[in-house]
């Protein structure tokens, strides 16, 4: 099972690598605690992991892709609050005195809303007034397939389900990293950060190491002429007490402006013109070979 985690050229048979904030083959008293009490590690608003349905909850913290552990709970990155710490250090100066609110609403100017700010960072002064803030979006990644199957068989008896082979059942989960850029990052950027830009506001965004690597390439300036700082991330295995877990490390920071970075990541890149007019000129041949459908009417009269 180790080697499945850490080797760079085999592919896992089963895709969980965290459930409920464990590796699924952590047989410490910690680890069965939280599997079976469903709880949370990371920070929830409740102690309890409550993804997906509170009631039953999905608890893949994150799975694997090619060996590599992805963060597919936008909880997960709250290990620690060190998402917090990073962000304040691109929002505020180092004697900063501030806080942070987390799945703050935010309004357009007709009241409408344009979606919650997963958390706020408030910079106060002596007396507790606010007097600036800046926006911190976390970005999971979505899946495609279903990984419910088999975090549910894995429940069903963790301690021999964690040697599963899932490689060969349907619908094996992967993360879908262009869903995740087009159908989330792309407008969370669109709406919300239109808002908190108009304002002058900074914003941060902390996101995996793999989904970083899959957006189109962004134009790189100093901290002080940024306005968004992408903190990227990654699971590293670590051993605590002879028990092995991963731990969110942040392995890089990448400073932008906003406009030149919606730009590149809301840009499609275009494919050949003429493979679209060739798969034209197919479908309207396609349309000219068939005959016109004709009916005989007998004895019109």
């Amino acid at each position: 099972m180790e080697k499945k985690r850490t080797s760079k050229t085999s592919k896992p048979l089963q895709p969980l690598a965290e459930v409920f904030g464990h590796l699924i083959d952590d047989t410490s008293a910690k680890g069965t605690r939280y599997r079976s009490k469903r709880l949370c590690p990371f920070n929830n608003k409740v102690p309890n992991c409550t993804k997906d349905k509170a009631k039953d909850p999905l608890g893949v913290c994150s799975i694997f892709h090619e060996s590599d552990p992805v963060i597919t709970c936008p909880i997960r990155f709250r290990e620690d609050w060190l998402i917090t710490d990073d962000a304040a250090s691109f929002f505020f100066r180092g004697t900063t005195s501030w806080s942070s609110l987390t799945e703050v609403r935010l309004n357009d100017v007709r009241g409408k809303s344009a979606g919650n700010i997963d958390v706020v960072l408030i910079a106060y002064d002596d007396k507790g007034k606010i007097y600036d803030f800046g926006a911190l979006e976390v970005q999971a990644v979505y899946i495609s397939g279903n990984v419910r199957e088999p975090f549910e068989y894995y429940m069903k008896n963790s301690q021999i389900h964690a040697q599963m082979d899932w490689a060969n059942q349907p619908n094996y989960p992967r993360p879908d990293y262009l869903s995740s850029s087009r159908k989330r990052l792309a407008p969370q950027l669109l709406f919300k950060g239109g808002i908190l830009h108009s304002w002058g506001k900074k914003i941060a965004v902390a996101l995996n190491k793999n989904f970083f690597q899959t957006l189109p390439k962004l134009k790189k300036v100093s901290k002080s002429k940024a306005q968004i700082v992408w903190l990227i991330y990654e699971l590293a295995l670590v051993n605590h007490n002879g028990h092995e877990s991963f731990s969110l490390k942040k392995i890089d920071e990448v400073y932008t402006e906003f406009e030149p970075a919606l730009l590149s990541i809301t840009t499609p890149a275009p494919g050949n013109v003429h493979d679209f007019i060739q798969l034209l000129q197919e479908k309207l041949d396609e349309q000219l070979e068939v005959p016109p459908t004709t009916k005989v009417i007998e004895k019109p009269f």
